[in-house]
């Protein structure tokens, strides 16, 4: 930073299981990789700050200047993204409820680096702040008030620092003030959203109190009738909830319908011999395009659509089908421009009048820009 260049990226795969994974990417094409039992997560981040010295990508930890956080959970008490203290941190773990597959181990990564590193100042990121700006029309539930006042039985959204970045660049790309635009922003991959963008903020989206509602997903059901759920447990003699969620999670989306997988690259190749995938991808089709129909018309109109993440940033059909099925809306993609993965453009025909663009999202340098900004 300031230029924004990335010197190294990275993963470690399978904490606290047997062989888990270490890959790092650095200088000109070079890379680590190694596999090797790694029990938790402060033993991942010493082994990761290890490395950034034994492969000269750093000379110091001193070189070290701010680490920052992905959180999928801020609940109503984080609007943006912020330092984190001691009653932040706790915070996180307070909203565990709200997330608990993610805040806890979240909270861990951040406690182990504030022990590894304890001058060096955290920010926490949250998935849900961008959607705090939704008006209370929207985020609302139907449901007795008094289970807002004392639980939090809200629409939360997530994928906001997706969201917010695409759209970001959406403004820059179409030369306009973002607080001027209406937008809708389609994150479609393994999870997926869409937000509906009004003044430059999140006036709609389509996950809720978890990111289990809103569209069809890879595993995730999206939306679904709750008296279904009871009838089904019954069916299926499921005494815990839990587990019923689980499948609902876990078995549900593309792969439940098709039975064959979750990945939509898998079941573009067999579509045409099984039926069953071919009816998974119209259906994930057309959950998108009915919700952008909705975010339409709540918006009042609308200036572009944005495709990002992994299906909407390389899946060239999905792409093309769900803006041939939104003509009447004066979207119209060029086949030609189209046929392109992962690089930022304008899809439009010349014709079209409201926009399409593909912008390959950036969450890091989201959160390296908070980073940046809060730890000035």
């Amino acid at each position: 930073m300031p230029s924004e260049d990335v010197i190294t990226s990275g993963v470690i795969e399978r904490i606290g299981l047997k062989d888990s994974i270490v890959t790092i990417k650095y200088g000109d094409g070079q890379k680590f990789e190694n596999t090797q039992d790694v029990d938790t997560h402060e033993q991942a981040i010493h082994l990761m700050l290890d490395k950034l010295l034994e492969l000269n990508i750093i000379k110091d930890y001193n070189e070290i200047t701010g680490i920052g956080h992905r959180v999928v959970a801020g609940g109503e008490f984080f609007t943006d993204s912020v330092l984190v203290d001691d009653d932040v941190l706790k915070k996180i773990e307070d909203l565990a409820e709200y997330a608990p597959l993610h805040n806890p181990a979240e909270a861990m990564g951040i406690r182990a680096f504030k022990k590894i590193l304890p001058d060096v100042p955290n920010v926490a990121v949250f998935d849900t702040s961008f959607h705090t700006s939704m008006p209370q029309i929207n985020y609302m539930y139907a449901i007795p008030y008094e289970y807002y006042d004392k639980f939090g039985a809200r629409k939360y959204g997530a994928h906001g620092t997706s969201h917010r970045y695409v759209a970001g660049r959406a403004a820059a790309m179409l030369g306009k003030p973002l607080e001027d635009l209406k937008l809708i922003t389609l994150h479609i991959g393994a999870g997926a959203s869409i937000t509906a963008i009004k003044d430059g903020k999140s006036f709609d989206t389509s996950m809720g109190f978890t990111p289990l509602a809103g569209i069809m997903m890879a595993t995730r059901s999206g939306d679904i009738d709750v008296s279904l759920v009871t009838y089904l447990m019954e069916k299926l003699d499921i005494k815990n909830p839990n587990d019923m969620i689980n499948i609902l999670n876990k078995k549900s989306g593309l792969i439940g319908v098709s039975e064959t997988s979750a990945d939509m690259r898998d079941l573009e190749k067999v579509q045409d011999e099984n039926p069953k995938a071919h009816l998974a991808r119209d259906m994930y089709i057309n959950r998108i395009v009915r919700y952008i129909g909705q975010y339409v018309a709540e918006l009042g109109g609308i200036d572009a659509i944005v495709f990002t993440a992994g299906v909407g940033e390389n899946d060239i059909p999905i792409r093309q089908e769900i803006a041939d099925k939104l003509g009447y809306f004066g979207i119209a993609v060029d086949p030609e421009k189209n046929h392109i993965r992962g690089v930022e453009r304008d899809l439009s025909t010349a014709d079209a009048t409201v926009k399409t663009l593909l912008i390959p999202t950036d969450e890091e340098l989201m959160i390296v820009r908070d980073v940046e900004r809060l730890t000035k």
